[in-house]
């Protein structure tokens, strides 16, 4: 089954997607903040990144985004945020925000499954 990464410096965030994606056979990776998320994914190799925009700085998400695609890490990413709610900005995938889809937080446990089902099922 797939393998994914869940890079988010929130404890009960963490701990549900986990819990979400476990329950549906997926093997689950996570770090809680940039450095060990970006460790983690190099050394995991995993087929499905989710990754929160804000950790311990508000845009360290995006960061560690472009790192990976630097680096040339080609594994989707879906980025969890609640930051366009809070400031009422809609971020679009681009260059400077270089992941495949952007999930309002909280996340319905449905909707996750269907976005994580919807990339690996590209692959």
């Amino acid at each position: 089954m797939a393998l994914i990464a869940v890079i988010d410096d929130d404890v009960d965030i963490r701990e549900a997607s986990e819990l979400v994606l476990s329950s549906k056979g997926y093997q689950v990776i996570t770090a809680n903040n940039p450095k060990d998320g970006y460790d983690t994914i190099i050394k995991n190799k995993p087929d499905l990144i989710i990754l929160d925009v804000m950790m311990d700085e508000p845009d360290d998400g995006f960061f560690l985004a472009q790192k990976l695609r630097r680096d040339k890490v080609k594994t989707p990413i879906i980025m969890y945020t609640s930051v366009s709610k809070a400031v009422g900005m809609d971020f679009g995938a681009s260059e400077m925000v270089p992941v495949d889809e952007f999930v309002e937080k909280p996340i319905s446990p449905e909707l996750l499954i269907q976005k994580v089902e919807s990339f690996l099922n590209k692959k």
